[in-house]
């Protein structure tokens, strides 16, 4: 098991220091993973994020909607959304009523994509605990927030 004070060679005044200061060494770790596995399927995290939104959602969402859904919020949503236009993964559907609503919809490409990423061998970042310690985790994090 590692030892994120050993993996940065360092000590720190009390638990809640180490502890906030491994969350985000660990969110980082995270983040490197989810970039090389997306990589390769030319899409960012936030991306997959956007299209597992609207593959849930079965119906097109506002751009709103869609930013207040996603795990990692996107200050350019408009700039993620043209990406995944021009990608063809997702298209914007013109709200009849009111023509400053936009509303976004994924494309069968896109849902293509989402079947493909699922297929992929996708390391389990979680194994070494189990369904009890990753719930445990899960509650902690509730907690800290």
């Amino acid at each position: 098991m590692g030892d994120f004070s050993k993996d940065i060679n360092s000590t720190f005044p009390n638990h809640k220091v180490k502890a906030m200061l491994n969350i985000m060494y660990t969110a980082n770790w995270i983040n490197s993973y989810q970039t090389s596995f997306f990589k390769p399927f030319k899409i960012s995290s936030q991306q997959y994020n956007v299209l597992r939104i609207l593959k849930g959602a079965g119906e097109p969402l506002k751009v709103q909607t869609i930013k207040e859904r996603m795990i990692e919020r996107s200050p350019n949503a408009t700039r993620l959304m043209d990406k995944l236009c021009a990608k063809e993964l997702i298209e914007r559907i013109p709200c009849p009523t009111d023509r400053r609503v936009v509303h976004i919809k994924i494309t069968n490409q896109g849902l293509k994509l989402l079947e493909d990423i699922a297929k992929a061998d996708r390391k389990d970042l979680l194994e070494n605990l189990t369904e009890e310690e990753a719930s445990q985790l899960s509650n902690l994090l509730d907690k800290m927030r």
